[in-house]
């Protein structure tokens, strides 16, 4: 049985978006390089660092499924029906969009409207073996509260943002204890994997 993995890409003072919801610097490592890979979205080309091409190429085929929230979601405009890891998506959501504001009816995507625990059941039935990834500060700290969350990645950008969104707030499971880092440097980024400890 794969696991469930939360992954953000995070300044150093904590934040995965800035004070305007912007998140530009927090991804400038994936173009921060030479080697260029294509990602599964024709629309996107990834311009990394040797280091962080190998890391980002051996993750991609461990994982079965994509969790994310709504607004994620509507932010990228659905990644135009293919999410650049080209993974099964799993969109927790209150309402499923309607056929014209969602034009790709073949699209590996779900949407789930009956909450965080059912889109992790969901996506881990369809991933099998492979890991789950949780791309939504929201649902992580849901899935991390009712005891569902395995593992936490940070990519660490050596940004100070000063303001905005913090990775996890308000946990009601506080404190949770992680176990050492597994930390592997990029081009501005560094990569933090931290397994959750019960």
């Amino acid at each position: 049985m794969g696991q469930v993995i939360a992954n953000m890409s995070m300044s150093l003072d904590g934040f995965i978006e800035d004070a305007d919801g912007r998140v530009d610097e927090l991804f400038e490592w994936y173009t921060a390089g030479p080697v260029e890979s294509e990602s599964a979205n024709t629309d996107l080309t990834w311009r990394q660092s040797e280091e962080d091409t190998e890391h980002v190429q051996a993750a991609i085929p461990e994982l079965g499924g994509l969790i994310t929230g709504r607004r994620l979601f509507d932010t990228m405009d659905g990644w135009n029906g293919m999410h650049p890891t080209g993974l099964p998506v799993f969109v927790v959501t209150h309402r499923v969009p309607a056929p014209q504001e969602w034009d790709h009816p073949g699209a590996p995507f779900t949407f789930v409207t009956d909450g965080v625990a059912s889109a992790i059941e969901q996506a881990k039935k369809s991933a099998g073996n492979k890991d789950v990834v949780i791309a939504s500060p929201n649902i992580a700290q849901q899935a991390l509260d009712a005891g569902l969350l395995d593992v936490i990645t940070v990519d660490l950008v050596p940004y100070l943002l000063g303001s905005g969104k913090p990775y996890f707030e308000k946990l009601s499971s506080a404190p949770v204890r992680l176990d050492d880092p597994v930390i592997r440097p990029g081009r501005r980024v560094t990569h933090l994997r931290y397994r959750v400890l019960r």
